[in-house]
């Protein structure tokens, strides 16, 4: 089945994680939530598909265009 990999668009902290592997995401839906600046971004899927992996945990440091989610769709 094809992946598709959900990217941060900013620099910052990984300040939640909503989803996790196995669970089935809409389109919308908030996958993870980046700190950046004192402001909270949250990461949504372009895509229906089930969440196959999240590579990074709460608190962890990611930079701009680094793959926070992978889905399979």
């Amino acid at each position: 089945m094809p992946k598709w990999e959900a990217k941060s668009e900013v620099s910052g902290f990984v300040w939640k994680v909503e989803t996790a592997p196995g669970q089935k995401v809409a389109k919308g839906d908030t996958l993870i939530v980046i700190e950046s600046m004192k402001m909270e971004i949250p990461v949504l899927a372009e895509v229906d598909g089930v969440v196959v992996s999240i590579p990074v945990e709460e608190g962890a440091a990611v930079d701009e265009g680094k793959t926070v989610a992978v889905l399979e769709v």
